[in-house]
């Protein structure tokens, strides 16, 4: 099958009646610029391979979701995937996927994100694409390079070019430009959030989903800084010498934003939330007062993001995944949980947040009481606020908690971080996704039906309700949330006591 593009003439592949245009170029830039449009080119493009990842070092996500390191790696990655029913003039919905990763790892090629079960479900498109990562997607040079400013955030730059190719580019194949659902997990989770809020996006897309995503921790312009002068220290370079970025070859920077990560994880944060630290992520948007005027959830609270269709949600034990060693020995000393409830929530609210999760966790040991304060106060709440602020501003705002656990690793993971991906994309019978699932039975596959379905409705509707799922709009007052188990249920704010306290410490 051959589809025209602005740029010029693709041929994608048929897989069992879905068509596949994969590695098409959405933009291309230069290393810290701007995402431009893609050069035209002569002839029919083979759109048969998926193309280059982002350079990237190893992850945990490529064991879990399946690895993108099987693909090329390279800078000029800027490419997305299609997946659609037919390249013709039906007009039909579109599903957006931006892929998570901690900003850091990922592509939108890997297996978990295959739009085929999607497609197969409803009569829908689905796009996936890779944006810049790390260093070389979110390394902020305002005031080191003049010619490179604005480059803490080319890679939201290049989530809004490859929106734009959608919007210009997928009528021809068999998609609607005014009925777009963008939606991604983790960092693709914030990155819609930061969508939400920016004002370039508007009117790109017309329905969003947060899946496990927080953009509450987008660094400022300071903490960018920092981030900077410790890449170019690590390189060896200067503010006065910082050109010499430009040729570093990519695997050396690579190794330097590693040496980085590893010291900012173990760096305890300013407390006036000026700078990278202890559970933020040093490459990820920046607050620059351009792109991202300001933060998403003021910003969605005024009416940026306004009439709008929101899902939101989490996973019931986020931490869990990043917790497995942990968790596997025994339990935390009550002086190590101080420590880090202290890190965590201040100082002053030691007691009040250990007895009030004891109370809520009456069985939990206290390694399985840090993970669950910390997905509260890093997963749960940011995702809890997000609805709080759209709920003014649409009447079409949905809330959920994924409660289906893995039994992988002796069920250690419980319902953790991204353990709901395979699912929204009816994809937890393809081969690997057990390393994430364990055991998939007929419950499994009964849920990923479930949760297939409410996505594709969101697509279609503007609400994730359907003929087999329950899940009525979210508001200030019932707090309806939608837990998605084998035996899906609707709860009236679930565990309040902990989501009241958390929001009286005025959390930002």
């Amino acid at each position: 099958m051959i589809v025209d593009t602005v740029a010029g003439k693709v041929e994608g592949i048929d897989r069992g009646g879905v068509l596949q245009f994969r590695g098409i170029p959405y933009a291309w830039a230069d290393r810290f610029c701007p995402p431009e449009p893609p050069a035209p080119w002569a002839g029919v493009r083979d759109a048969t391979k998926f193309g280059p990842a982002a350079p990237q070092n190893p992850s945990p996500l490529d064991m879990i979701l399946g690895s993108s390191r099987e693909q090329d790696m390279a800078e000029d990655c800027l490419v997305l995937n299609v997946f659609t029913p037919g390249a013709d003039a039906a007009r039909r919905p579109v599903l957006v996927w931006i892929h998570g990763g901690g900003f850091t790892s990922g592509s939108g090629h890997m297996p978990a994100y295959n739009g085929t079960s999607l497609v197969c479900t409803a009569d829908v498109v689905v796009v996936t694409f890779n944006y810049r990562l790390g260093v070389l997607g979110f390394l902020q040079l305002d005031g080191l390079l003049d010619d490179y400013a604005g480059s803490a955030n080319n890679g939201i730059r290049d989530q809004l070019a490859a929106l734009r190719w959608v919007r210009d580019n997928i009528a021809d194949f068999g998609g609607d430009p005014q009925r777009v659902t963008i939606f991604g997990e983790s960092a693709g989770g914030g990155s819609v959030t930061t969508l939400l809020a920016c004002p370039e996006a508007a009117g790109l897309f017309h329905g969003a989903i947060v899946q496990s995503g927080t953009a509450e921790i987008l660094l400022r312009p300071p903490a960018a800084a920092d981030v900077a002068e410790r890449i170019l220290h690590q390189l060896e370079l200067t503010p006065a010498t910082a050109d010499e970025l430009l040729d570093v070859p990519a695997d050396e920077v690579l190794a330097a934003q590693t040496a980085v990560e590893a010291t900012l994880l173990q760096t305890r944060p300013p407390t006036d939330g000026s700078g990278p630290g202890y559970l933020q992520l040093p490459f990820q948007p920046v607050v620059d007062g351009d792109l991202i005027p300001q933060r998403p959830i003021p910003a969605i609270r005024a009416g940026s993001a306004a009439g709008i269709p929101l899902v939101v949600g989490t996973t019931k034990d986020e931490w869990n995944l990043f917790m497995l060693s942990e968790l596997g020995r025994g339990p935390l000393s009550e002086e190590r949980l101080r420590r880090r409830v202290e890190r965590l929530a201040g100082p002053d609210a030691v007691d009040d947040v250990i007895a009030l999760y004891r109370a809520v966790h009456p069985e939990a040991s206290s390694n399985r009481l840090w993970c669950a304060m910390v997905t509260d106060r890093m997963f749960r709440m940011p995702a809890i606020q997000l609805a709080e602020a759209q709920v003014g501003n649409c009447d079409d705002v949905s809330m959920y908690r994924f409660d289906h656990p893995s039994s992988a690793f002796g069920g250690l993971p419980g319902a953790c971080h991204a353990i709901d991906v395979p699912f929204v994309f009816g994809n937890v019978h393809l081969a690997g996704m057990e390393v994430l699932l364990g055991v998939v039975d007929e419950g499994t596959l009964q849920l990923a039906d479930r949760c297939a379905r409410a996505w594709l409705a969101m697509a279609q509707t503007g609400r994730p309700q359907h003929d087999d799922l329950d899940w009525p709009s979210y508001d200030l007052e019932r707090r309806a949330t939608c837990i998605l188990h084998r035996k899906p249920a609707v709860i009236d704010d679930p565990e309040g006591e902990i989501r009241s306290f958390w929001n009286s410490r005025n959390l930002h």
